[in-house]
């Protein structure tokens, strides 16, 4: 092997007509309803349909089109003529369906009819609305509710899921885990340690006025493509856009813009990052820190760098990590971020040349061992300049589903002490369970060890997005009930309980018709603005009920009658569920009715934008990181580093289909990427056939077989793959120190030749 392998590549802007060819391609293959077109010309528009793809911004002012490859994907995928019907059971056995793969199950179409498991069959069979309600409140009644596990997906509104949220606590628990718990949980918790916020800092308006950005762990391209358009209104104003990726992903590198007629023909496309930093998978804390020494250096030779009166107003913990940073020495630095020291301070030098700062990051800092260090380390280099609290500056993650942080804010957490109990006390007359609940892992840890027993979930895929699935998956049939509220069949309904149920749900774009007439849901989005949303489309089938129908229909059958609890009155009318949302958080929610249809949606605030600092000293800290690496791992001979991936036809566990066209690859979703030399030191070739086992647990082996090697531009003893196939490799207890969440960007591995 005397020559490299070439690396695979797009030579493309994102967006353009790759973007259109892609949209078209999916609409075509989900065999889209006519009317899908005119949903997506009413998509993230005020008085329109709020898409059910990621939580990015719905602006005051829309574009013509005001969405993207992926939210147009979610919307057609959503909007499929296919059918998945109680025939297409009659057809299939539960065994017979597990050899599907992913985007085969997703193409059976949309569920149309309530279904029951008959183990005696293998199959789902029909079963009544009311009779499925009251068999899975007999279920649950006969449960001890500690042992119930009431999972959501981060999709569903703030009306279903607030109810949802208060139905697990009138029924005895706080096992509420959401996709949070997956993603952005090290957020959450990362953040509100540093800040006192558990969510972003900025606006939406804040973009329009930030000097720079720094671009940490996300790729804009495949996974939040809206984001798009102001990152090239701010570059061709004159920020400056720095990014810290281990893949040169061409979301953060070229852009040209569909609804621009001169870039679509003749013109040229907008180049996105002033400087990209490959760093090694988890060296973004020693990148950051770099970028920090040589901010304080400067800061010293000139004196006029940091924003000495905001540091000594507002921040707590500076002398420490000054001592800190400078006892660090380059070459540590150099060693762990993968980048050089000249980069770093090519970095720093654009740092601090700039008034406005945002640092903005996604789940290349949130799934790592140490990621909420990580975290830590960009808010130290926003608050040296003063660059949170104040217009064009901030910190700011991008998040996934499109109501994952509204959920938490209307109440779905395990954590007891994040929720008013005291208001739902008062308003509903009972005694909240004040006993933590099961985060997603704690969940997965009850099941392996017998003491789940019950699974709801409210949407998602749970058993396919999860780590360690060769110990879950057989744990998961052991369960004494599982019941999912869902749209389409998925990997995790494989699964099913000793008693299990498929419950099919509106999609969102749908018109959802109660008693009191067509309802409106609302939504909450990365920046905390709620936006109402009203779906218009005839439903995929008149047996379908809303999300917040099931959540009551289910609730009802459960528990006792009590005059304050009005499951069927909530259900005729919406309007009355967020007057109790109101009620339940009144400074976040003042007139919620009123406002929930304002342009641009209204901001139900954030303390530290204001900066209020919600922590124990009452300031913004400062923290000294332990380690330079989030990862957590030696370097030692044979051990790669392995990330996960979305493809350009994904969205989480959705797999629309098999392009990844942002990265040159397409066909097959079994496959690592590896760095050319590191493939010749290795003795591999291009499409070579191998094994990857986890690499820091000797008692269980973990594999993935049938794997072909893929040569591409990644920093040496790293590997790339697509999630969830991969996820069998990342052990349970491989996860954030703070919040648990799976540390998929940092999985230690070696290479098996097959």
């Amino acid at each position: 092997m005397d020559d490299l392998a070439k690396p695979r590549r797009y030579d493309h802007a994102t967006g353009g007509w790759g973007s259109l060819s892609g949209i078209a391609h999916v609409e075509a293959a989900s065999k889209a309803m006519p009317s899908a077109v005119q949903t997506l010309a009413e998509q993230n528009k005020p008085g329109g349909y709020m898409c059910s793809s990621c939580a990015w911004a719905k602006p005051p002012n829309p574009h013509v089109a005001e969405f993207c490859e992926n939210g147009a994907k979610a919307t057609i995928w959503d909007l499929t003529s296919e059918r998945c019907t109680p025939e297409f059971f009659a057809r299939h056995t539960v065994s017979e369906l597990s050899s599907w793969d992913d985007h085969e199950l997703e193409r059976a179409g949309r569920l149309t009819e309530p279904l029951r498991y008959d183990a005696s069959s293998d199959r789902y069979v029909p079963v009544g609305w009311d009779e499925a309600f009251a068999a899975i409140g007999e279920n649950l009644r006969h449960l001890d509710p500690k042992s119930v596990t009431f999972y959501a997906s981060g999709k569903a509104a703030l009306e279903p899921s607030y109810l949802y949220a208060l139905f697990a606590r009138m029924y005895g628990h706080n096992n509420l885990p959401d996709s949070s718990n997956m993603c952005h949980e090290t957020t959450s918790v990362g953040l509100k340690k540093v800040i006192g916020s558990p969510v972003g800092t900025c606006t939406f308006e804040d973009l329009a006025h930030c000097d720079a950005i720094f671009y940490l762990g996300q790729n804009p391209g495949t996974n939040s493509p809206r984001i798009l358009h102001p990152l090239k209104d701010a570059v061709e104003r004159g920020c400056k856009i720095i990014a810290f990726n281990p893949l040169r992903e061409r979301g953060l590198i070229e852009f040209a813009d569909p609804q621009n007629p001169w870039q679509m023909t003749v013109g040229k496309s907008t180049r996105i990052a002033h400087q990209y930093l490959q760093v090694r998978p988890g060296g973004d804390i020693a990148a950051l820190m770099g970028v920090c020494k040589r901010v304080l250096q400067l800061d010293q030779e000139r004196g006029d760098i940091l924003d000495a009166s905001f540091l000594a107003a507002h921040c707590h913990g500076l002398e420490e990590f000054r001592a800190s940073v400078l006892a660090t020495s380059w070459s540590k630095i150099e060693q762990h971020a993968g980048v050089t020291r000249a980069e770093l301070e090519q970095a720093g030098d654009v740092y601090a040349e700039a008034e406005r700062v945002i640092g903005i990051y996604g789940m290349g800092l949130t799934q790592q061992v140490h990621g909420s260090q990580a975290i830590g380390m960009l808010v130290n280099l926003l608050l040296l300049r003063g660059n949170i609290g104040r217009k064009g500056a901030g910190c700011q993650p991008i998040r996934g589903h499109s109501n994952v942080q509204g959920q938490r804010t209307v109440g779905i957490s395990e954590k007891p002490e994040l929720v008013p109990m005291d208001k739902l006390r008062e308003i509903f007359g009972f005694e909240p369970p004040l006993e933590k609940g099961h985060t997603t892992v704690e969940f997965l840890e009850a099941l392996l060890g017998g003491r789940a027993r019950g699974f709801v979930a409210l949407g998602g895929n749970l058993a396919r997005a999860v780590p360690d699935q060769s110990r879950i998956h057989p744990a998961w049939r052991k369960l004494e009930l599982t019941a999912h509220v869902a749209t389409r069949l998925n990997r995790t309904h494989l699964l099913p309980g000793k008693e299990a149920y498929l419950l099919p749900c509106l999609a969102r774009a749908e018109e959802d018709l109660q008693e009191t007439g067509a309802q409106t849901v609302t939504i909450e989005d990365s920046f905390s603005h709620i936006y109402a949303s009203m779906g218009r489309r005839q439903p995929a089938s008149p047996h379908l009920k809303s999300e917040l129908a099931i959540v009551a229909g289910i609730a009802k059958a459960t528990l006792s009658a009590h005059p304050l609890w009005r499951w069927d009155e909530w259900t005729r009318d919406y309007a009355k569920v967020r007057s109790l949302i109101e009620r339940t958080y009144p400074d976040q929610f003042r007139e919620m009715n009123a406002r929930m249809n304002e342009a641009g949606g209204f901001y139900r605030g954030n303390p530290a934008h204001d900066r209020i600092w919600k922590t124990e000293s009452g300031k913004a800290e400062f923290t000294v990181p332990t380690v330079l690496n989030a990862n957590g791992l030696e370097d030692r001979p044979g051990r790669y580093t392995l990330l996960t991936l979305r493809s350009n036809d994904q969205f989480n566990t959705t797999i629309y289909g098999h392009s990844d066209r942002l990265r040159g690859l397409k066909g097959s979703r079994m496959i690592v990427l590896m760095n050319p030399e590191d493939m010749r030191s290795a003795g591999l070739g291009d499409g070579q056939r191998i094994t990857l086992v986890t690499d820091c647990d000797e008692n269980f082996r973990r594999e993935v077989t049938q794997l072909s090697v893929t040569p591409y531009d990644l920093p040496r003893g790293c590997l790339a793959g697509y999630f969830p196939e991969l996820n069998p490799l990342v052990p349970l207890n491989h996860h954030d120190v703070l919040s648990k969440t799976p540390a998929a960007k940092g999985i230690p591995v070696r290479i098996e030749a097959e």
